[in-house]
């Protein structure tokens, strides 16, 4: 129990680490990198257009993250305490989580990232921290990869460049053809790629389970949900402003849909 209190303190800070280094190497690195061209127009400039899209990327991601700490699962208060107190008044749909100590309603799992448990009014803002985060980290790939690129006189027009670019960019390093910022870059490079295929992967899953009207914990489970349309199941997440939730941050649907779930 100790180690989950201690991973749920690291993962936070580990994600705000590595956010905070992205920002730097975006403003300081990539942007500066993408020099204006006289002859274009201002307004069309890349770095403005790379730059704006990655705050679009960028501030969906963290607004969305700390949305789901604000926009906490409902704290059962009354259904804490011993096993048998909470197997007694808990309904089938709420589960008892070890590491925040308390019982949440529509509990789906804990994320050790955000430090909370999901649930049914987090659950939206979850889904599309995943999404925008794996967006925002892909992009960030591709813009360091053009630097590379540009920096190194490397060509990725190969499929295999890109996998060969670690091994071949330590042995440079040591032999001080690469200097260390450009190594550093070289390895956040395979750390976003990682970072974005995982966050992708866990919005693809969640997005699953929404659609079939299920939590990751019923699924641990074996608890069989009654079949509902698929629509419903995603209005129920998203709402009916699911646009606007998709573009801007926002907090989730409110206490309609945490009474659906329920039914």
């Amino acid at each position: 129990m100790l180690a989950l209190r201690l991973l749920n303190v690291v993962a936070p800070a580990y994600f705000l680490c590595i956010s905070v280094v992205t920002f730097v190497l975006q403003l300081f690195l990539f942007l500066p990198s993408m020099r204006e061209d006289p002859a274009a127009a201002r307004l069309f400039s890349p770095a403005l257009l790379h730059g704006a899209l990655f705050l679009f990327l960028s501030a969906n991601a963290l607004g969305n993250y700390i949305l789901v700490i604000q926009n906490s699962p409902d704290d059962l208060g009354a259904c804490q305490g011993t096993s048998a107190r909470r197997s007694s008044c808990s309904p089938p749909s709420t589960h008892f989580c070890r590491v925040c100590a308390r019982v949440t309603l529509r509990h789906d799992h804990h994320c050790f990232f955000t430090g909370n448990c999901i649930g049914s009014r987090n659950m939206r803002n979850f889904v599309l921290f995943c999404l925008y985060t794996s967006l925002a980290c892909l992009y960030s790939m591709v813009a360091g990869v053009a630097y590379i690129s540009a920096v190194l006189s490397i060509s990725f027009a190969h499929p295999l460049a890109f996998l060969t670019l670690l091994p071949t960019s330590i042995s440079q390093f040591f032999s001080g053809a690469v200097l260390g910022s450009e190594m550093f870059v070289i390895l956040m490079l395979y750390l976003w790629f990682a970072i974005g295929l995982a966050c992708a992967g866990f919005c693809c899953h969640q997005l699953l389970l929404i659609l079939r009207g299920q939590t990751r914990h019923q699924v641990r489970k074996g608890v069989a949900v009654r079949a509902r349309p698929w629509r419903k199941n995603l209005q129920e997440v998203f709402g009916k402003r699911w646009l606007l939730g998709l573009l801007v941050p926002m907090f989730n649907v409110g206490s309609e849909s945490s009474k659906q779930w329920d039914k």
